[in-house]
């Protein structure tokens, strides 16, 4: 067991990043710090991925589904599924979101 300071991970984007296979956990995660009006494109991975909304509001899309997600709410992407958020609102967004693979796979669509 260990501890990881926030700004001690790599941060690409708008996300800093936990790769599970760097630090042995079984999972990794994005800590996404997202500007208004920014997101990452419509994407898969071949496994699950929960995403905690922690401030602000997203609009997300998992599939054919967009709903708008605020502070407090849980969206669970089911594996292979087409999915992205948008920051809809006018301050940082905060999630977190967790992945089930202990390293990142990605496929942009």
């Amino acid at each position: 067991m260990g501890f990881i300071n926030l700004e001690r991970l790599p941060f690409e984007g708008m996300s800093y990043e936990l790769h599970g296979d760097k630090n042995g956990a079984p999972l990794s995660a994005y800590i996404v710090n997202a500007p208004p009006r920014k997101g990452p494109p419509l994407h898969t991975h071949p496994y699950v991925e929960t995403i905690f909304m922690v401030e602000g509001r997203a609009l997300v899309t998992i599939g054919d589904d967009t709903r708008e997600a605020k502070a407090g709410d849980i969206a669970i992407v089911p594996a292979n599924t087409p999915h992205r958020f948008v920051n809809c609102g006018d301050s940082i967004l905060r999630q977190i979101d967790v992945h089930a693979s202990p390293h990142f796979i990605q496929t942009n669509l």
